[in-house]
């Protein structure tokens, strides 16, 4: 009995040695597991950051550069020589109400021409032809779009400046984001929520254009859609329907690319479609829907009676803001210890046109001109973010708008007796965001905005309780073939490669900062004087010390070897023989650069005339307040026309700039 115990007693500390090996092993799978998906959670997140801020830097160079195409309009001789992109010969122009008339009926449609024919008023079989072409990457007529446009324009011209809905006569209203010319995105939406109609309403809340290679097709789908249901269908206003962020970011380029006989006109009659866009949309009196969020200024019935149209862009502030702004510039020494000092004046990272603190505090009364007040309201709906912080303070990330608080909010939806705020206008990885202790909703539509497998779109929809019920997608053609580890890893080295791009456009800066702390010329500084100014040059907020590793190699003593950050990354060189400093240049002005050659060059042809160059540095170099003689600038202009044809092309463009961009460092030097 006593050896069959005894071998009971063994096998049982067998049995629990190995059970307990078990979960020794299992403990380690899951410490393991745990910490690769933090690690995988910590490179999504940081490659993110670095996405969105650089994004937000590019939006403060629009908002800037916002800035010359207006002094370029005010002091041209001839302002068409400057608008010539958004008018057109082929379209009459109707002066007392401003508007240009297409004369599409002119326009013939070749039998050969395959796409959809529509007839108007259009149906919903004309609507399916559309997402059936589409779908097939086929192209709309340029003559059914110019009246399509002018159609949309014609029941724009008729809606509110905000648009009240019920849910009374439908059970749920469907509330959409920010598509960035995404079409995937749009039809997966209409897939699984199904198509418009009396009974399936919709809200887009704006930023339907830009970014994306397919702007044109969701605009003619969703304006096709509020020609059929023009009470069930609702569109509001972005800040990307906005012809000068237009020329930045895209929309005006595939425009004139896919519709080159008529794309003038279609840009002409779409920059005054966009001013027709309502601003905002309340269901049942107590959700509001727009674009951007709200400042303490916000008044809705001042917005709801303004005249909406004027406002064709809000990158051309009134002229008594500009004036201001021209006095807080005079007021500021060139010798100050910010962002891009010798550059101020082109990147104007410090000066924002934020209604709320760019020249006077949040909230003040800036003049009594009704035209500045209506910029005022429109720029801080369609630019403005949420914060959890109180109050209301300029939007430094973007330069235009403000930061609002939860009592801003508070203050708001006591006024106006609401319940919560539906806003666009950020990305967010899940697609969707709650903030101010459920009060204020972000929804981003747009999957995989800033790379395969970067976020998730959503939409919202909003029930008779008014309960919103959040539906999230991911448009999935290529990362179903990825797993997670080489997903993030792809988004990783994408966002690492837009930094370092950023990084050599300010190598000069960094250069100059890194041997402040290098007193001794070795090469060498440490960890935090490194990240200190990576951080006060380009003024990204993102984690310098996490990312050091990827961006810079440390010596065997701990110190950084700052100038390692240049190394290893290749510029495309636009130029045969190029030096440095002007691929630096170049990294940093080209997209800059490029909208304007694309304004001066007429024809499009990938040449200006000499005259008109000169005509272009005279006033840029003035803007940028550079004492420039008359006879260096022609200089200049003969030196840089290597065929000696009277012309030069963007190559020869971007290298003149770079001598005028040295004159300006030396001038605030």
């Amino acid at each position: 009995m006593g050896s069959i115990i005894g071998t009971m007693g063994c096998s049982s500390s067998v049995a629990d040695r190995r059970s307990e090996r078990v979960i020794r092993a299992a403990i380690l799978i899951q410490n393991w597991y745990r910490f690769t998906m933090a690690r995988l959670e910590m490179k999504r997140r940081y490659s993110l950051s670095i996405f969105q801020s650089i994004e937000y830097a590019d939006e403060q160079d629009q908002l800037q550069l916002s800035n010359f195409f207006t002094f370029m309009l005010d002091h041209c001789t001839h302002p068409d020589s400057v608008s010539h992109i958004f008018t057109s010969p082929h379209v009459s122009q109707v002066v007392d109400e401003g508007l240009y008339l297409p004369d599409f009926e002119k326009i013939d449609v070749p039998d050969s021409y395959y796409g959809p024919r529509l007839s108007f008023p259009l149906t919903v079989d004309d609507a399916s032809a559309l997402l059936h072409a589409f779908r097939n990457e086929q192209l709309l007529h340029a003559r059914y779009v110019l009246q399509l446009l002018h159609e949309t324009r014609r029941v724009l011209k008729e809606m509110p400046n905000i648009t009240h809905l019920s849910t009374s006569y439908s059970r749920e209203i469907t509330v959409c984001g920010d598509l960035h010319g995404n079409l995937d995105d749009l039809l997966l939406i209409f897939y699984k929520n199904g198509l418009p109609s009396e009974q399936n309403r919709y809200v887009f809340n704006g930023d339907f254009v830009d970014r994306g290679k397919n702007s044109m097709e969701i605009l003619i789908i969703l304006f096709a859609f509020l020609l059929i249901y023009p009470n069930d269908f609702h569109l509001n206003r972005g800040n990307h329907e906005d012809y000068i962020m237009n020329l930045r970011y895209g929309f005006t380029k595939e425009v004139s690319k896919k519709y080159k006989d008529h794309g003038k006109q279609i840009l002409c009659l779409l920059r005054d479609v966009f001013s027709w866009l309502p601003l905002a949309t309340i269901i049942d009196s107590k959700v509001l829907i727009l674009h951007g969020g709200i400042s303490d200024t916000t008044d809705l019935d001042f917005l709801n009676a303004l005249e909406r149209n004027k406002l064709k862009s809000l990158m051309r502030p009134p002229k008594s803001v500009r004036d201001r702004q021209d006095q807080v510039k005079e007021r500021i020494p060139t010798t100050r210890p910010s962002k891009h000092t010798a550059n101020q004046n082109v990147t104007g990272k410090t000066q924002h046109i934020s209604s709320s603190g760019s020249t006077e505090p949040s909230g003040s009364n800036l003049s009594s001109d009704p035209a500045l007040k209506e910029w005022k309201q429109i720029l801080d709906i369609l630019w403005s973010d949420p914060r959890s912080q109180n109050g209301c303070r300029p939007n430094k990330g973007r330069g235009g708008g403000c930061y609002f608080g939860p009592d801003v909010t508070a203050k708001l939806f006591k006024r106006y007796n609401l319940k919560m705020l539906i806003r666009s206008h950020e990305f967010k990885p899940e697609g969707y965001e709650i903030s101010h202790n459920g009060k204020v909703i972000t929804i981003f539509s747009a999957s995989n905005y800033y790379e395969e497998g970067s976020n998730r779109g959503a939409y919202i929809k909003l029930n008779p309780e008014l309960i919103p019920r959040f539906v999230q997608y991911r448009v999935s053609k290529y990362t179903r073939r990825q797993n997670l580890w080489e997903r993030v890893g792809t988004i990783e080295s994408s966002a690492l490669k837009s930094l370092r791009e950023k990084i050599y456009a300010h190598r000069s800066e960094l250069t100059r900062a890194f041997a402040q702390y290098d007193l001794n010329g070795t090469g060498k500084i440490s960890v935090n004087d490194w990240a200190a100014v990576m951080e006060s040059v380009l003024q990204l907020e993102l984690p310098w010390r996490m990312l050091r590793p990827h961006l810079v190699q440390m010596n065997p003593d701990g110190g950084v070897d700052f100038m390692s950050c240049f190394y290893d990354l290749k510029i495309g060189q636009p130029i045969k023989e190029v030096q440095p400093a002007l691929v630096e240049t170049l990294c940093r002005y080209r997209k800059d650069l490029e909208i304007i050659f694309n304004i001066i060059d007429k024809d499009h042809s990938g040449l200006i005339s000499l005259e008109e160059f000169g005509q272009t540095w005279k006033l840029f170099t003035s803007h940028l307040g550079i004492d420039v003689h008359d006879e260096d600038i022609d200089k200049l202009v003969l030196s840089i026309d290597y065929n000696k044809d009277g012309h030069i092309d963007f190559n020869e463009f971007l290298e003149a700039f770079h001598v005028v961009h040295r004159l300006e460092k030396k001038a605030n030097s």
